[in-house]
């Protein structure tokens, strides 16, 4: 990739990187929109929208809040849904390779997430005097600082996962042959199971959680098949 073919991934990568905590928390950041606008954006919004059904459930589980530590979504959907959105539609292995460019691309963005935290925990620390007096500016650059720094971190992240793996992406899908059939019910089956264990096992304290999800489940059918 050029720098000009990278800024648009890498714009898009810093806004769902921003949106994923910071601002605006709109679910931009969620990988089925992330990965399909990544997709359009390489000029092939279906595939972007394909794998981005196969990366929202996996993230399904993954709850970003409190001090837990998580994968970021957003970026690393961006850079699933650029490389799988430029690809040849018949070509076999480029799914399954691209859904590993996105997981890999997530463990790095959720590690730069802790470095961003750990980084705005330091300023508050030596803006504390400041605070304890009350002072809104003080407050007021802080927050801001803080936003900018996540949606660098977010550009960043996106600009090197496309860099690295983008070559050995395209290197890899040369070698791969066969029908990419089978390739894509193994992953759609995967994530299927993956994403229904994951609801359930968030939901199954919920009063009348099997009736739901059984109702969800007929229309979800109805509205595929119609």
């Amino acid at each position: 990739m050029t720098l000009f073919d990278l800024a648009p991934f890498v714009g898009l990568g810093a806004v769902t990187g921003l949106d994923v905590v910071s601002f605006p928390q709109a679910m931009i950041s969620r990988p089925i929109v992330a990965a399909t606008l990544a997709g359009a954006l390489a000029g092939d919004a279906q595939r972007g929208l394909l794998i981005g059904a196969v990366l929202e459930m996996v993230a399904l589980g993954t709850l970003p809040f409190g001090a837990s530590r998580y994968p970021e979504w957003g970026s690393a959907s961006v850079v699933g849904g650029a490389l799988y959105g430029s690809g040849d539609v018949a070509a076999t292995g480029q799914l399954a390779l691209a859904v590993l460019a996105a997981l890999l691309a997530a463990w790095l963005s959720g590690e730069s997430m802790v470095v961003a935290r750990t980084l705005n925990a330091r300023e508050v620390r030596v803006a504390r005097p400041a605070l304890e007096t009350g002072r809104r500016d003080v407050v007021r650059a802080l927050q801001l600082r803080g936003i900018a720094l996540d949606l660098v971190r977010g550009a960043l992240v996106t600009a090197c996962a496309l860099v690295v793996l983008t070559p050995a992406y395209l290197a890899l899908t040369s070698l791969w042959s066969g029908s990419p059939g089978p390739e894509r019910a193994v992953l759609a089956g995967f994530t299927a199971a993956l994403g229904a264990a994951t609801v359930w096992m968030l939901v199954r304290g919920t009063s009348g959680a099997r009736v739901f999800l059984a109702v969800g489940a007929v229309v979800g059918l109805a509205v595929v098949l119609l």
